[in-house]
């Protein structure tokens, strides 16, 4: 019979991937509830229209990259490819667009694109974010991009990861902008990529994200949006980034970070790095003060980042520890009561305990060490006849004869 194997594009989490993983989550939730974020879990799949509406029609993750379906009572769904249409779409439809705002979210979970496989990036693969809903200031700009910062902080793989930042202005900078892209781009219009030549009619932003080498050049000598700032837009940016330099921030400004729909503005980002090849972002977000109007919900100013866990798993300095439990072992099948006896103490004082579900007691040590148990308590006839137990070191050998009572406190 055929042996099966995941589906190309997603992959099973065992061991130090698995632990790895965790750290990433565990770390970002708990530095996120620092800064008042609270978790939303929002569902797998949502209507289509959620993505098709935030993402806009024209993005490659909508044309090309989607896992969308018709479900049995012919209604269009989709396996989120990101989460913050549906944080938007959660707010709206919760009714908390209108009181208590800002909301400040951060989420966690799988997401789905039909992309090519490489280095770090899946089919299947897994996000953390953190949006604050409802807040027009420039200092909720920088106040998510320093929780952002704060968690690589304390992951420890700051080291090679530079904060690159632009500002995508209001929409009377955007309007002057794009006129002088279209006006640039049009020089070029033959040699533009096919993709890009679309892009021109409809979103001429999003030929400065193209990764074709023939557009790549183009863009090169394409104007800046510095230049066709106002001058709130122009105090806007100036102010994040002088928030940034309070929280203690490193960063640097890159012109070419856009975002190609209407309704992000102001603030883009992205935290990049050398260190995994070509795919170099592993944090990137950016203001959008749209996207809960295209939800049907209010005006409500917005900004926020995704991650991918992935890439921060590979940018660990190393891998957490596999846990070191307890190794319970009866000596003979008579001392089987008192041993499940310990096992329960141990477990119900927070320590992790195990027991061999069968074997003589060398058996149940070998599989004590190969398991990486950091103790082992060994109980015999004489022990449990003294309401003792044999506790053994597995990293030293050192051995003492203790009272089951102290057991639990001597293993904390």
């Amino acid at each position: 019979m055929e042996k099966l194997q995941p589906v190309r594009g997603t992959r099973d989490l065992i061991g130090e991937d698995q632990r790895r993983h965790t750290q990433v989550i565990d770390t970002a939730r708990r530095i996120a509830a620092l800064y008042g974020f609270e978790e939303w879990t929002t569902p797998i799949f949502e209507d289509t229209r959620v993505f098709s509406r935030g993402l806009g029609d024209t993005s490659d993750v909508v044309s090309k990259e989607m896992y969308s379906f018709t479900d049995r009572g012919g209604d269009s769904l989709t396996l989120r490819p990101e989460n913050t249409a549906g944080v938007c779409r959660a707010l709206v439809s919760n009714g908390l667009a209108q009181a208590n705002l800002p909301r400040k979210v951060f989420y966690a979970g799988p997401m789905f694109r039909y992309e090519r496989p490489q280095k770090g990036r899946y089919r299947q693969f897994h996000q953390i974010g953190c949006e604050i809903l409802g807040a027009a200031e420039p200092l909720a700009d920088a106040e998510v991009i320093a929780c952002g910062w704060h968690i690589q902080q304390a992951l420890g793989m700051t080291e090679g990861v530079v904060l690159e930042v632009n500002t995508l202005g209001d929409a009377e900078s955007r309007d002057a902008y794009r006129e002088a892209l279209v006006a640039h781009f049009s020089a070029h219009a033959t040699a533009l990529s096919a993709d890009s030549q679309v892009r021109l009619a409809k979103n001429p932003l999003r030929i400065l994200d193209s990764k074709d080498e023939g557009d790549r050049k183009i863009v090169a000598t394409a104007p800046d949006i510095h230049p066709y700032l106002t001058a709130s837009a122009a105090a806007f940016y100036a102010a994040v980034t002088g928030y940034l330099t309070a929280f203690a921030v490193p960063w640097r400004e890159n012109p070419r970070i856009v975002r190609g729909l209407d309704y992000y503005s102001h603030t883009a980002f992205e935290f990049v790095t050398d260190r995994l090849g070509a795919q170099g972002t592993v944090m990137a977000g950016g203001r959008y003060d749209g996207l809960v109007e295209e939800m049907g919900g209010p005006a409500t100013p917005s900004v926020g980042w995704a991650a991918g866990v992935e890439r921060l798993s590979m940018l660990l300095p190393e891998a957490p520890p596999a846990p070191r439990p307890v190794a319970v072992i009866p000596v003979t099948e008579a001392q089987e009561p008192q041993a499940l006896a310990a096992l329960r103490l141990l477990r119900s004082a927070g320590i992790a305990a195990e027991i061999g579900y069968k074997g003589n007691m060398k058996r149940r040590m070998e599989r004590a060490n190969r398991i990486g148990a950091r103790a082992a308590v060994i109980l015999g006839e004489d022990e449990v006849a003294a309401g003792n137990a044999q506790l053994k070191d597995l990293t030293t050998g050192e051995q003492m004869l203790v009272p089951l009572a102290e057991l639990a406190a001597l293993l904390r």
